[in-house]
């Protein structure tokens, strides 16, 4: 008390600052990692690599000090298991042992003193050079002096309610070992709770209910709840239950994956009965940004009653936290209750006006006004009207929040405003969205009304940049950067001017650009390279450095669970995890994945599978559970492409881990392989079930999930080619041609050109059919779709060889001109259907002689049938093997011809 009372400055830092048992036992092994007046390499180590590795141990334990929940001592002894190697069994009986002599507050004193003997001095400049100190300033040092700080700050009844709570965390904890402390007799955990039952003088009570309510008091960033004890105080007269406050009860949610799960169950990591430690309301903010994080990560998967307990306990201890009606708004939004999402987003912004939780840089010339943060209520209610696939709604409420940021002079909540519409608009493509914001914001209105959905996008993507740029909003940028190459990605930039002179401009997108783009996004990262930056004073990232105590050592992407769980020699320790915040990890991971996405319309399917593991394997902590289906829905597509079927023994593994998604992207690579494996077989019937399967997973309101619309559609249209019924595909896709240029989807409509195409090759109106090839062509050109434009040729190859033999050599030298793309980055199908085209071309040509040349007609065929049988594309593959058996038989090869014409047979049967 005399501390405190010498040092007023310091009664905050103690509030953010409690001593535990758990902080007790970091002590102890800091105490063995850096023993006073030992050199070398201390005792018990053996080597300069163990002694560090329980270093870096120790490292992650300090920085994960502050977590809300803090591990039992037989969850930091398992953790020890991981590092400690031989030493393991000594380090946990010398925790042990060192906990159970602690029995009064002597021991305490002494241990604390010997403590501060650890800690290099002034004059440790003239010890000597291999001799061991710990740096008062390091990580270590400063964890140190704040525990020797808050110890001397503690008044005598704390000192023995600490006591207590080591006694109750050694004999809960350590069962399985033989503490004789403990187990011959109650009396030592009787000592301490002597200490704490003493009748002490009143004035000494006095003193400390003068210095509970001073700490009452100081900044709210950092100090007590101290309404706490009141509200436990009447929590235990209206219920009848043990002591312990509710919050105990909170079960924090569990990792989806098991390789990535917590270094301990934090659902068992509560404290004990006597063991009641205050919260700082660093420690709950903390708690509830990290629960945001996840519900945002997990979605739909996030167990949503247990966490509404919480979250109403938690109103009930501590009403004026207001943050908790966000994390309910969070918790319904992702699990699609949207009456529950609107009536807590109302009330959290009715309670708070916005002024808790947001990171907005607030505007110099603002500051407190009648509205509150009513522009960024306003935000959040339209990011939540587009999150259900509402977005005219959507597009009205951003639309009131530019003008009230306008009227406001809230330029950066302005600048959010303007990305959302951004992605508004880059989603939904809404039609009349450039009515509503002309009204409304006057930028955009001075440039013209003749601007086109995609011009208009691109003004706003561009002020959008501006203003976050000027305003220094790092994370905005970089999202704006990912916007602007999704942009360039699918759009081609027009003129903005509709008169006077234009000068020459190329009609097409530039790669270039796209690069350029995701590059600037990632210069993100480069902003928090130095740890010094790190250091945020936010209890959301405290915990990250305990997190991934166990690494994998190699890629686990497809590992069964159950593997992943129990190899436990499959892990390594990794010292020093990732402490970057969640949210810039998550932007730096959708920059490879959409890195994927990029070399996909590109054609490189190397680059795209390369990206799309990279995101996979080093970004799974950090993103959402749904960016995470898609990234591993790619790699399971790209497998069925080059490998086929056996993709799916992946889609299994895959599936078990993303069980808990109520529409992932698992789901629908599932059915399309499934409906593939159908139209391949020839089972017309059950391609058309999966087709509805995949049509009801998209939303029935126009311009929602309109990729699963597209997709269904092109399916619907190849089911009917297969069944001959050609008219019914030509009016299937001239509807999907229309609703593709309604929301300018340019790439999708080179897609169905080649449908188109493809319609009249198979009705036999090759005449027909040359110019949507043509057409898809020019598409593909402009926007640089390498693959699909090789797809493209060999479907115009395809279409002048149905011409005649006298166009088979034309045929043949546009084949051989997209070879190396349809071999180098082309699947399976691709592949086998060029070989079968060449091999048409060859024996179309009536100047080449298969007698002369019989490999090169037999060589493709044999590539194209061994594909072929590996995608079941029994139709296909019987055309191979007649090809082949006509090619024998003009060699007089009659057994070879007899076994091609069996195989012939045999697909023709199961087809």
């Amino acid at each position: 008390m005399s501390g405190a009372a010498a040092m007023p400055g310091l009664s905050k830092a103690a509030g953010a600052f409690t001593i535990t048992p758990h902080k007790l036992s970091i002590c102890i092994l800091i105490q063995v990692y850096a023993p006073p007046s030992q050199t070398s390499v201390p005792f018990p180590f053996s080597s300069v690599a163990q002694h560090n590795l329980l270093g870096s141990f120790l490292l992650s334990l300090t920085k994960s000090s502050e977590d809300i929940f803090e591990p039992k001592l037989d969850e930091l002894v398992s953790q020890l298991k991981e590092i400690g190697g031989v030493l393991n069994h000594w380090l946990s009986d010398h925790l042990a042992r060192k906990l159970s002599s602690l029995a009064s507050p002597d021991d305490l004193f002494n241990f604390f003193n010997d403590l501060r003997g650890i800690l290099g001095g002034s004059d440790s400049n003239v010890m000597d050079d291999d001799q061991i100190i710990l740096d008062p300033s390091s990580n270590l040092g400063v964890f140190v002096r704040r525990c020797l700080l808050a110890f001397n700050l503690l008044s005598f009844e704390a000192v023995c309610h600490l006591l207590t709570n080591v006694a109750t965390y050694c004999k809960e904890s350590l069962s399985t070992y033989e503490l004789s402390h403990f187990d011959d007799s109650d009396s030592d955990t009787e000592a301490p709770m002597h200490y704490e039952n003493m009748d002490l003088e009143n004035l000494v009570v006095e003193k400390v209910n003068k210095e509970i309510e001073s700490r009452y008091v100081v900044d709210d960033r950092f100090s007590f709840h101290n309404h706490a004890p009141k509200a436990l105080v009447r929590a235990d007269e209206d219920r009848d239950f043990s002591p312990g406050p509710q919050v105990r009860k909170i079960n924090k949610p569990r990792e989806v994956s098991a390789c990535a799960s917590s270094s301990y169950d934090v659902s068992d990591s509560v404290d004990s009965p006597s063991g009641d430690f205050l919260r700082t309301n660093w420690q709950i903010q903390g708690y509830l940004l990290e629960q945001a994080d996840t519900i945002e990560r997990q979605g739909s998967s996030f167990p949503l009653n247990a966490f509404e307990s919480v979250l109403k306990d938690l109103l009930k201890l501590a009403p004026e936290l207001h943050r908790v009606h966000f994390l309910r708004y969070l918790n319904s939004l992702y699990h699609q209750d949207y009456h529950t999402a609107l009536e807590n987003i109302h009330r959290y912004f009715d309670y708070s006006a916005g002024a808790e939780g947001c990171d907005f840089v607030s505007s110099s010339s603002t500051g407190c006004n009648s509205f509150g943060r009513y522009e960024i209520a306003l935000l959040c209610l339209g990011m939540m009207h587009f999150h259900f696939g509402h977005p005219d709604q959507a597009l009205e409420v951003l639309t009131e929040a530019v003008r009230v940021s306008q009227q406001q002079n809230n330029d950066s909540c302005l600048a959010y405003t303007l990305a959302a519409i951004c992605k508004l608009l880059s989603e939904f493509g809404v039609s009349n969205m450039r009515g509503l914001i002309g009204s409304s914001y006057s930028p955009v209105t001075s440039i013209g009304t003749a601007l086109s959905t995609q011009q208009l996008l691109y003004v706003l993507l561009r002020r959008s940049l501006k203003r976050a740029e000027s305003l220094k909003l790092k994370r905005l940028v970089a999202s704006n950067h990912l916007a602007m190459a999704k942009f360039d990605l699918t759009q081609v930039q027009r003129p903005l001017l509709s008169f006077g002179p234009k000068a020459s401009m190329k009609l097409a997108t530039f790669p270039s650009n796209v690069c350029k783009e995701l590059r600037l996004s990632s210069h993100l990262i480069n902003e928090y390279v130095d740890e010094a930056l790190l250091m945020i004073p936010d209890g959301a990232f405290c915990t990250q450095w305990i997190k991934n105590l166990k690494k994998p050592k190699g890629s686990v992407i497809f590992s069964q669970e159950n593997e992943c769980r129990n190899n436990t020699n499959a892990f390594q320790f990794c010292g020093q995890p990732c402490s970057i915040p969640g949210s810039v990890l998550q932007l730096l991971g959708s920059s490879y994945l959409f890195r994927a996405t990029a070399w996909e319309f590109y054609g490189s399917s190397p680059l795209a599978r390369m990206n799309a593991l990279l995101y996979a394997t080093c970004f799974a902590d950090s993103s959402s559970l749904d960016d995470l289906a898609l990234a591993y829905g790619k790699l399971i597509q790209y497998l069925a492409v080059f490998k086929g079927y056996k993709a799916f023994a992946a889609l299994k593994l895959a599936e078990e881990k993303f069980l808990s998604l109520s529409k992932s992207q698992i789901q629908l690579v599932k059915l399309q392989l499934l409906h593939d494996h159908a139209l391949h077989t020839g089972n017309l019937k059950l391609a058309q079930q999966l087709c509805d399967e995949l049509g009801v997973l998209a939303s029935s309101v126009a311009g929602v999930d309109i990729e699963i619309k597209v997709e269904a559609s092109l399916r619907h249209a190849r089911i009917l080619i297969a069944a001959n019924q050609f008219s019914q595909a030509a009016a299937v896709a001239r509807s999907l041609f229309c609703m593709c240029y309604k929301f300018s989807l340019q790439v999708e409509n080179a897609t169905v050109l080649l449908l188109f195409a493809e319609i009249h090759k198979r009705s036999g109106n090759a005449v027909l059919g040359i110019p949507y090839a043509l057409a898809s062509l020019s598409f593909c050109k402009s926007f640089n779709l390498d693959l699909l434009k090789a797809s493209a040729t060999l479907t115009l190859a395809e279409l002048w060889l149905s011409l005649g033999s006298s166009h088979a050599k034309r045929a043949l030298d546009l084949i051989h001109g997209a070879f190396p793309v349809l071999l180098g980055h082309g699947g399976l199908e691709l592949r086998a259907r060029a070989f079968i085209t060449e091999a048409k071309c060859y024996l179309a040509d009536s100047n080449f002689s298969v007698s002369e040349e019989p490999e090169m007609v037999l060589e493709p065929l044999r590539q194209a049938s061994e594909d072929l049988e590996l995608l079941e594309y029994h139709k296909l593959a019987a055309e191979a093997f007649y090809l082949m058996a006509i090619v024998f038989d003009k060699l007089g090869q009659l057994d070879h011809r007899e076994e091609a014409a069996c195989s012939f047979r045999k697909h023709v049967t199961a087809s």
